[in-house]
């Protein structure tokens, strides 16, 4: 840079003694520290532990946890009861899966995690919207009532996209985890939707046999209402998880599943069920993708 009152190109002034106007400033927005970070002397060699704040770590810590296959979709029908042998009579649910079909993948390279989008039921296409349109005919598949994503561990739990999933996707005997959205029961009291006892009920108190009580102190806590407390409000309607639930029977041809028990949710309300992360995995998780006819479950491209 050359600088007026000095012949030689070779010298450089001093960045203070050059005019305001000739320095190249660019303007960053954001702090940025002038000390540069320290070496530590320990982190350095081979054999380091994984960083726990990676995508990959967190994939690794959710492996254990996370289905071999992807699970499947039904709806309510019902309850009805079943007899054991020795004579026993137990509740059940049944429950009916209407055209579960495979309609796209999650692979980890594009989207960080592998799963896999299931659809069931049927919808007029006049009643889809057109990007959700051309999605179903991206991987020609009908339109779906319903679709839902499950999570798998690795890519060998992609099926082949359009694959239908029947009710023999689940053994009998198994065990499911089967989510669904509780029933609704609209605006209730503390009473009914936490379970508490109430104000005495003699002569003494006035009005207020069902009423919650006090919501919070005066003084030593603020004058406040502390975040969560429990009042009356909005019940059900949220989703609730019945894990360990036993499939009891199995019936291919009519598309039906029952169960052991009662799972959440009114009549007619969609039910997701997968293999249950509390028991071991069954053994058709893997020799059910194998047996798939046609299935393209190691593909990560689509």
């Amino acid at each position: 840079m050359a600088f007026k009152g000095y012949q030689s190109s070779s010298y450089a002034p001093l960045p203070f003694l050059v005019p305001r106007f000739l320095l190249q400033n660019v303007t960053r927005r954001g702090i940025k520290s002038i000390s540069k970070p320290r070496r530590n002397r320990f982190d350095q060699g081979q054999n380091l532990p994984l960083l726990e704040s990676t995508t990959a770590a967190a994939l690794e810590r959710k492996r254990f946890t996370t289905p071999l296959r992807t699970g499947a979709l039904g709806t309510k029908k019902g309850m009805t009861a079943m007899y054991e042998p020795d004579g026993r009579r137990f509740p059940c649910t049944v429950l009916q899966m209407d055209r579960v079909q495979v309609v796209a993948h999650k692979t980890r390279q594009r989207n960080g995690y592998f799963a896999v989008q299931v659809g069931s039921g049927w919808k007029h296409p006049s009643n889809v919207t057109r990007p959700l349109l051309g999605h179903y005919a991206e991987n020609k598949v009908s339109p779906k009532r319903h679709l839902v994503e499950f999570k798998v561990q690795d890519e060998s739990g992609l099926l082949g996209i359009g694959e239908i999933i029947g009710a023999s996707w689940f053994q009998e005997g198994q065990y499911v985890d089967a989510r669904a959205n509780s029933r609704g029961m609209g605006f209730a009291g503390g009473m009914k939707r936490h379970g508490f006892s109430g104000q005495g009920a003699s002569h003494g108190v006035s009005l207020t046999h069902r009423s919650m009580g006090s919501a919070g102190q005066s003084q030593g806590g603020g004058s406040r209402v502390y975040p969560g407390k429990k009042m009356a409000g909005r019940m059900g309607g949220h989703q609730v998880t019945a894990q360990n639930v036993k499939v009891v029977k199995v019936d291919e041809e009519k598309g039906l599943i029952v169960l052991h028990g009662s799972i959440p949710g009114p009549d007619g309300c969609l039910v997701k069920l997968s293999d249950a992360i509390k028991k071991p995995w069954p053994n058709v998780a893997t020799n059910l993708l194998e047996a798939q006819p046609g299935a393209d479950h190691v593909s990560t491209t689509a």
